[in-house]
């Protein structure tokens, strides 16, 4: 088996090119013609693998998908606008009123309101509970679970839980394990041999190339036994373990029109073949600012799963190696030591958003967390005297000057 720089780099396309181009087309087209009435009711059917409709299929979608299903070796990989709406369709596809979600309270802001406000909107309740805690995850785990969902390192606490230990409680009472690992790439973090089932990742991170365009994935490793789930089992008959695939892209998807579209799969498909490179560097540079940072008195804490001393070192190290991702978080004094650095920065850029090739800062507490209650903040450890970095391609002396000089 070729290695994975090779593959991501000579991954065939379904059928040659005219012109024999080296990159896939970019197929800007809504429709595709049929041959004959029976070919096109084939195709709605789904009996064909033509392209009937780009809100369904496309062919270069289609091409990034293929791309990432080689690289992680999945049963499935389905593209969509946002990670957001990775997460969604996800989530959708699985849950049902009277159902329940098992999760913890350390989550993106938006996911966090997904799950309480809209699922909870339609009758699935939502359980958090401290998923480091074995014990807690059990408790909360019963018949009518659709999943256990987490991220791998929650943004902006930065938690890892035990992913083995947890999909060991997840599949033995008959539940999937869901992750959204956007935070380390798949190239270093390989969720399926942690148990993870279905895995979410915002492409808009380190896949796009620098922050060039929004997308999300759905990544079905068909490691799950669908019989189990209270939602999919009847699609086992025919589909076995492609029912959630099958669920996914036969209805949820379709429904909800959330599909990537072909110029975003193009500059990501692009954006993927520097992907590994990028990350080296930026994740480098990350854990040695990290440590320089360490050094300031003006900093109260630093938090990056790379350090030695962080309470999750071992655990990160065992699942995600000596580079955990290109984020880490900085405490000073108080909220407004935080807003003073943030408008004293010269270099470092005020954005939201996870590795561009620039190194961005955010307050994620009166951004991301910030239309809600000063309680909701403290139940979900969204700390006011906390600053986010996510790191760049930039010389680590440089993003070094900058800090000091906004200290």
């Amino acid at each position: 088996m070729n290695s994975f720089e090779t593959q991501l780099l000579h991954t065939p396309f379904d059928k040659e090119d005219a012109y024999h181009s080296l990159s896939m087309p970019v197929y800007n087209t809504a429709a595709y013609e049929f041959d004959s009435a029976e070919a096109m009711e084939e195709a709605f059917c789904g009996r064909t693998a033509d392209h009937a409709y780009s809100r369904i299929t496309n062919p270069t979608v289609q091409y990034f998908e293929k791309r990432i299903q080689h690289l992680t070796h999945a049963l499935s990989v389905t593209a969509l606008n946002s990670g957001m709406a990775a997460i969604s369709n996800a989530l959708i596809t699985l849950a049902h009123a009277g159902g329940n979600v098992v999760t913890s309270a350390h989550l993106f802001g938006n996911t966090y309101s997904f799950l309480k406000s809209t699922l909870g909107a339609f009758g699935v309740e939502v359980r958090f509970c401290d998923l480091t805690s074995p014990d807690e995850v059990r408790a909360q785990i019963d018949e009518h679970t659709c999943a256990l969902f987490l991220e791998v390192i929650t943004n902006p606490q930065l938690e890892v839980a035990d992913l083995k230990t947890l999909s060991s409680i997840a599949h033995q009472a008959g539940v999937p394990l869901v992750a959204d690992t956007t935070v380390v790439p798949f190239h270093v973090f390989h969720a399926r041999d942690f148990g993870v089932d279905i895995e979410l990742i915002s492409s808009t991170k380190y896949i796009s190339g620098g922050a060039t365009s929004i997308g999300g994935l759905i990544i079905d490793y068909g490691t799950f036994d669908w019989s189990r789930s209270e939602k999919l089992s009847p699609m086992v008959a025919q589909f076995g373990a492609s029912a959630f695939t099958a669920k996914l892209r036969k209805e949820v998807h379709r429904n909800l029109g959330a599909y990537m579209t072909p110029q975003v799969a193009y500059m990501q498909t692009l954006g993927l073949e520097t992907m590994e490179l990028r990350y080296a560097r930026q994740a480098t540079t990350c854990l040695e600012l990290a440590r320089r940072l360490e050094t300031l008195p003006a900093i109260a804490k630093v938090n990056y799963t790379g350090l030695e001393h962080n309470p999750f070192f071992a655990l990160s190290k065992a699942q995600f190696g000596s580079l955990p991702g290109a984020m880490l978080t900085f405490d000073l004094a108080s909220r407004e030591a935080c807003f003073g650095f943030i408008n004293r920065l010269k270099l470092i850029r005020r954005a939201t958003n996870l590795f561009d090739n620039k190194t961005l800062a955010i307050h994620p507490a009166s951004t991301i967390f910030g239309t809600f209650t000063e309680e909701q903040r403290r139940s979900m450890d969204v700390d006011p005297n906390t600053i986010r970095l996510s790191i760049g391609l930039e010389s680590v002396d440089d993003l070094l000057h900058d800090i000091v000089q906004a200290l």
